[in-house]
């Protein structure tokens, strides 16, 4: 009986919203290697590819994925053990260094460990662990991924965006969270939207504002959160990204022409649509009258 109320637990559930935390955590560790490893694999095998073309042996023939190889520094190639790899805790004990070289690990791994444990937990205290708290897991875990590699190397994975436009539409045929209607059109509104943004754009300046990633991940917000929520992220994640984009210039001295990826700010404004549309909603009715 324990079980069964764990695994369908309501939302507002503390016990297992603190569960779906410490998972998150463990989650967490995993999507820093997938952040790390899939830019890496999606070069190798562009390289591969194009070598293939040219007809010339693949420069990347050791087998590289998200599983193999292990885990090292990539300093001194020092394997991480498994007491090296448990979240946040053993950066803390190494105090950010790697254990053999003494070379800094970057703060960034654990605070992906706790931002993905403290949002999981908030993600199931918002919707229960049910069918509609599993899925928005996924959702969150896709967005956290993809922030963090369009950062590094403004890009945003067909491996990621593709399936988080899918899973989506699938979530919604029962209408877990929009009719599945909305969600359809929320799918090809959110790649329209800004693909028309793209276009006039590049006519009147001749550059490319965004990339053709910030189209599937809107688009995939749109067949989460269907298509009349889409105006509200647009305007949630625009607000934000010229707050920081003004802080960066002043601040940290970035220049003007540097590309800042927009893909971070709508993963931020999809998932805050997720958990509190309803206000924001309403908040981006009253803005529009």
């Amino acid at each position: 009986m324990l079980q069964s109320t764990l695994l369908f637990a309501p939302a507002g559930d503390l016990a297992i919203s603190l569960i779906a935390g410490l998972f998150g955590l463990l989650f967490g560790s995993f999507l820093n290697v997938v952040i790390h490893r899939l830019p890496i694999m999606m070069q190798r095998e562009s390289d591969n590819y194009v070598a293939e073309e040219s007809g010339k042996p693949h420069p990347h023939t050791e087998r590289y994925n998200l599983m193999v190889p292990r885990s090292a520094c990539p300093h001194c190639q020092h394997q991480i053990t498994a007491m090296e790899n448990i979240p946040v805790v053993s950066w803390l004990a190494l105090r950010g260094k790697c254990s053999n070289c003494k070379a800094p690990i970057s703060a960034r791994y654990p605070a992906v460990e706790l931002l993905t444990g403290a949002l999981s937990a908030l993600v199931i205290w918002r919707f229960g662990s049910g069918y509609a708290g599993l899925a928005a897991l996924f959702f969150l875990y896709s967005l956290i991924a993809m922030t963090f590699i369009d950062a590094d190397t403004q890009l945003l994975p067909d491996d990621l965006t593709y399936p988080l436009i899918w899973a989506g539409l699938l979530i919604n045929i029962n209408g877990t969270y929009v009719p599945l209607q909305d969600a359809v059109i929320g799918a090809a509104a959110g790649y329209l939207a800004l693909w028309s943004v793209y276009w006039l754009f590049k006519l009147a300046t001749g550059k490319e504002g965004m990339g053709y990633g910030d189209f599937k991940l809107l688009a995939a917000l749109g067949a989460w959160m269907g298509w009349t929520m889409l105006p509200a992220i647009i305007l949630l994640s625009s607000v934000v990204g010229a707050v920081v984009g003004i802080c960066l210039i002043v601040f940290a001295k970035r220049g003007r022409n540097n590309p800042i990826p927009f893909g971070p700010y709508l993963a931020a404004a999809g998932l805050i649509a997720m958990l509190y549309g309803g206000p924001l909603l309403g908040l981006t009715m009253s803005l529009s009258h």
